[in-house]
């Protein structure tokens, strides 16, 4: 059965074909600055263990020419995966925002499509391009299953005293105001990829996202129980350009004092702040090198970074009553061996120790970094957020 997982972006569309159940992709490809003067298409296919990759550089103006691009790269030349849109059996959405309408994969229908709007105004950025793509998709791929795919879905089993913001309950009941969490579909994949590592059902995990986004979530027998993204992905760790939490009296400080907008708000919040506004730039390995040529705002920034992480893992190991491991996962968590160790570290008394040469060691597959004598396994997974929306979609149309 032929997946097509489609992962959009504000300016930008990844896409993955599977051939189920098969996990690794039958190819794999990038969209980059639709919309954006420089736009270009990366599409890779994967053959008797070869990669075929071809790369093309035009104006992309929308994400639905984007897409006719990409099913032509699909089905045309000597690389050609399908040889028609009706081999695609189902077309998989990741779709960041879902309320609490949706806690699994969902086949879309107008209904669906109609809540997925209601939300346009919690992710602005993703969830108008998500429903631009199923558009798109559902008139390109005339036959296939259409299916959205929530990243908020996996933290619907967060408890009330969890998810519930201690305002007046009218802002909930009428306007939804509450914790949703994020990266849920990253969360839930190295999860249950570490519940199968660790071999038992009875499980306490912290799973950390280190990405451009950041999230860190607490993980009871499978189940998400509490997240540090909350009503939008802006709440919890520091990031690349995202300050994470930060004191509401400092907003209202700044626009009594200094007149600022909400836009300007929004954007000094959201785009200025995490890593780029302490450190100068929102990337970690320009950061480190940074760090190595002695620049002091540099060094801070990542000081702070892990600084609030490790704070978390102590409120996380309270909330869960121990913990049997820890996850990193994604670009910074996979990557950057020193973040890992200066999270790691002085976590002792929670039974929490990192090996340093396994640590440095380790080179892109499901592994533990700990000691042999920690009580906590800490885990580096990578995350799949692809196959797992294409594992959701096969379980359910299969």
């Amino acid at each position: 059965m032929n997946i097509l997982v489609i992962n959009s972006g504000s300016s930008s569309l990844k896409y993955q074909v599977f051939k189920m159940p098969e996990k690794s992709p039958v190819c794999s490809g990038l969209v980059e600055r639709i919309g954006i003067e420089g736009s270009f298409i990366k599409h890779t296919v994967y053959t008797n263990n070869k990669k075929h990759s071809i790369e093309e550089t035009s104006f992309i103006a929308n994400h639905g020419e984007a897409l006719k691009q990409v099913l032509a790269l699909l089905t045309e030349g000597e690389y050609a995966v399908i040889a028609s849109p009706d081999d695609i059996a189902a077309v998989g959405h990741r779709v960041v925002h879902g309320g609490e309408h949706f806690s699994g994969p969902t086949i879309i229908t107008d209904d669906v499509k109609h809540q997925i709007k209601k939300l346009f105004s919690l992710a602005p950025l993703h969830n108008p391009v998500n429903y631009k793509c199923i558009e798109v998709a559902e008139q390109t791929f005339v036959n296939a299953k259409q299916i959205a795919v929530f990243d908020t879905a996996f933290h619907q089993t967060i408890p009330e005293q969890a998810y519930r913001y201690a305002i007046p309950e009218w802002y909930y009941k009428e306007q939804g105001i509450r914790v949703y969490g994020f990266h849920g579909t990253s969360h839930k994949y190295v999860s249950e990829q570490a519940i199968n590592w660790l071999d038992k059902k009875d499980t306490k995990i912290i799973s950390i996202h280190l990405g451009n986004g950041c999230s860190i979530t607490a993980i009871k027998n499978g189940k998400s129980i509490d997240t540090s993204m909350g009503f939008g992905p802006l709440s919890g760790l520091m990031m690349g350009t995202r300050s994470g939490d930060i004191d509401p009296s400092v907003i209202f400080h700044l626009m009594e004092h200094s007149g600022y907008t909400l836009e300007q708000l929004s954007a000094l919040l959201n785009k200025q702040s995490g890593l780029l506004g302490v450190g100068g730039s929102s990337d970690m390995r320009d950061i480190r090198k940074m760090v190595n040529e002695g620049n002091a705002a540099a060094a801070l920034a990542i000081n702070l970074y892990a600084y609030r992480i490790k704070k978390f893992i102590g409120a996380y190991a309270a909330v869960l009553n121990g913990i049997d491991a820890i996850i990193f996962t994604a670009g910074v968590g996979e990557n950057d061996s020193n973040m890992r160790e200066a999270v790691c570290s002085d976590l002792n008394y929670l039974g929490i120790e990192l090996d340093p040469d396994l640590n440095t060691a380790y080179k892109g597959e499901l592994k533990e970094i700990n000691t042999a004598d920690s009580k906590v396994k800490i885990l580096v997974i990578p995350t799949n957020e692809e196959y797992e929306i294409a594992h959701q979609c096969f379980g359910l149309i299969d």
